[in-house]
Formats: C-alpha cells, structure tokens, sequence
C-alpha cells in the first residue's frame, strides 16, 4: 500500500545511545573523534531534544567531538518522578555523563533552559567544564516571561491528529524557522499515541522545569570560573534588552554576542553563528591551557 501523501514521512532516530549517568538515563548521541579535546556537550531548551543541534554539529566539523542530549524529562531519556527539575539535579546529570565518558573538561553550549543548566554546570563542577557558550538565556528573566512560556508549555502538551497538524502547529509557534527544522523537531520530538500524535516530553517534567527556572541563576553567573559567551537573539522574547545588560554588567568580562534578525531559537535560525562562537570557545580554552 503506498504512503498517504499528506502525511510527511517521518525517518527513524539513529546514531542515539543510552548511557547512564548517575541515576538518569540519558538519550546521547556521541560524534566525532573520541580523543578529541575538549568535547563539546550541547544542551537543548524546554520541551525539545538533541536534534536541535544537528545543523550546529555538521557545522562544527567532524574534527570536533560532539555529545548532543535529551536532558531528563525530554526526548527519550529518563523521566525521573518527583520535584527533581531544577538546576542542580539537570547540572548532576550532565556531570555524571562527563565521568562516565571520560569527556571533561569540556565545553558546554546550551540553548534556554540549556544555557541555565551549562551556567550551573560550570560554576558546580569547574572540574569538567572548559567554558560556557550560553544562548539566549540570562538572569534577571521577568516573571512574567516565565508566565508565558508556562502557559506555551501547556497549550502543546495535547493529542494533534497527525504529523501534518504538529508541523502546522510547528511552524505558528515558531515562525523563523526554517522548514528543515520545523520537520527535525517532528521527528525527534512526537511520538504515535492512541489518540494521536504526541510530545515525547513529559508534561509534568516540563510545567517543573519551568518552576525551577523561576529560581533565578545570577549567583552562579556571578563565581562561574570559566570562560562564558552570551548570545542573544535580536527579537527574543525570552531575554529581554534590560535582562542582557543586567547580565552583562553582573559579569563586564564575558563575551557577549547580539544576532540580528533572530528571535529565541538562535541554534536552528543560524547554526552558522552558533558554530562560529563555540569554535572561537575552543579556541580560547585551548590557549587557556585545555589543548584540543
């Protein structure tokens, strides 16, 4: 029987593996030479998975090792039951996955919610984190911003008919990105279910993670020890103006990076950027004394 041609076609997650990092199992996919150094962790923000940095890792190159994850709660890795969605237990997680890869000091890139946890990460366990290229997301986020996206998580935690209904749904909520990324973000983050089609992160982990970011971070931005890269979009809706600078004169010597024409979701709307600044992260670590 052939394809029904209004359903796009999903393909199949592959080069994923599980490995156990403290008491989370989580969904990685690790690429590159092994030996490499630093290894480059990438962390996805709320409700997404990995696939988020696909385009960035083919833009890094196959010269750099690259361990993408679906952090707990999203994806396909651990839903761990409980309170367990602030920064300390999802900066726990990824410092388990650096032991148990042997992959620290390493340079760790998050997007929202990632970039929180690379923060945390960085000022917790200095050990095994080189430096912290962080994408739009800082202290000093209003209330009301997490108010939104509270409501945002909500409103896509429901059945959708079809895979074509996600895509359209995709696409309303996210209106700059490209097509490509509307589809990956289909096909890594939904799932078949009896009554439709649903998101693979767990709702209840999602309207949790959104608490604990309530929890502002500023105090970890202040004593983090390692290089950190700031970016943000132009027309983000999630930093605003007066939380970047706020952050920026919490800490004057970071690097801090403004895309134009990009809203939040700078990894998938201009990987080539995103690239550019973890490669210049790396650069810099290696003359720091981490050589690659």
């Amino acid at each position: 029987m052939s394809r029904d041609p209004s359903i796009p076609h999903i393909p199949p997650i592959t080069g994923v593996e599980f490995v156990h990092a403290g008491g989370t199992g989580l969904c990685v996919r690790d690429r590159g030479p092994a030996g490499a150094r630093p290894a480059v962790v990438l962390l996805h923000g709320t409700t997404a998975t990995l696939g988020v940095w696909d385009e960035v890792v083919s833009r890094l190159g196959p010269g750099v090792r690259t361990l993408a994850v679906d952090q707990r709660g999203h994806g396909r890795s651990d839903r761990p039951p409980g309170a367990g969605y602030g920064a300390e237990e999802y900066a726990a997680d990824i410092a388990a996955l650096l032991r148990e890869r042997g992959a620290g000091p390493a340079v760790v890139a998050g997007h929202s919610l990632g970039a929180r946890n690379a923060v945390a990460l960085g000022a917790r366990h200095p050990d095994l984190v080189a430096g912290v290229v962080a994408v739009d997301y800082t202290p000093f986020t209003e209330p009301e911003v997490l108010d939104a996206l509270h409501d945002r998580v909500r409103a896509g935690n429901r059945a959708f008919s079809s895979p074509r209904e996600v895509e359209c749904y995709l696409r309303e909520r996210y209106p700059l990105l490209p097509a490509a990324a509307v589809r990956r973000r289909l096909r890594y983050g939904y799932r078949p279910a009896e009554d439709g089609w649903r998101p693979l992160a767990e709702p209840r982990a999602m309207l949790l993670t959104v608490e604990g970011l309530r929890r502002d971070f500023d105090a970890e931005t202040r004593d983090i020890g390692v290089p950190v890269t700031l970016i943000r979009g132009e027309h983000s809706r999630i930093v605003s103006p007066r939380a970047f600078e706020a952050t920026r004169e919490l800490r004057p010597d970071v690097r801090a990076v403004r895309l134009p024409h990009l809203d939040h979701y700078v990894p998938e709307e201009d990987p080539v950027a995103v690239a550019r600044e973890i490669h210049r992260m790396l650069d810099r670590v290696a003359v720091r004394g981490h050589p690659s």
